[in-house]
């Protein structure tokens, strides 16, 4: 994998949803075919060995590459939504962001005390989703959670959050305001 070539295609855009935030846009890399397919493959290599039955996809981001890493390692693929969104029944938790409240929420029969769950979604950066993502999984009680993500903003330290025994992976580290 070559960081340096996914790099070049990926747009920072400064002060996006707020003043002071360096969002990184990957839908830049989904909308090309060539860096699209260097993730998933790069990050199917990551996960092959691991046993992963379900990956849960952080919305909407992480439905993208989450789906296809699902269906390449031969796992179900499960979304987490925002409220409203999912029709059946489902469990939902609420969390802090660092600029407001939200919600999370899965269908009720989406996981079994048998699945090895891999969470994924395309930027970790203070963790706040995705931490709640992981105790929102951790409730069904599964044999094992993982986390993953395509980019991880080092400099915020998001990584020393999660719950101990998550495995949290990234294929590109950095910091946020690495220039591009």
């Amino acid at each position: 994998m070559s960081k340096e070539n996914l790099l070049k295609h990926l747009r920072n855009i400064p002060d996006y949803p707020m003043k002071g935030i360096q969002f990184k846009d990957v839908t830049s890399w989904f909308m090309n075919p060539d860096d699209l397919r260097e993730i998933a493959d790069t990050m199917y290599e990551m996960y092959k060995d691991k046993g992963i039955t379900k990956v849960c996809g952080i919305e909407s981001r992480g439905f993208i590459v989450g789906a296809i890493l699902a269906e390449k390692l031969g796992a179900g693929f499960v979304p987490v939504r925002k409220p409203g969104k999912l029709p059946y029944e489902k469990v939902s938790m609420e969390y802090k962001k660092e600029y407001g409240f939200d919600r999370l929420e899965m269908h009720i029969d989406s996981i079994t005390k048998d699945d090895v769950v891999l969470i994924h979604d395309d930027l970790l950066a203070t963790g706040g989703t995705a931490k709640a993502s992981c105790e929102l999984v951790s409730r069904f009680k599964p044999k094992k959670i993982m986390a993953c993500f395509i980019i991880e903003l080092t400099n915020l330290k998001a990584r020393c959050s999660f719950p101990e025994g998550i495995e949290v992976s990234s294929m590109i580290e950095m910091d946020e305001f690495e220039n591009l």
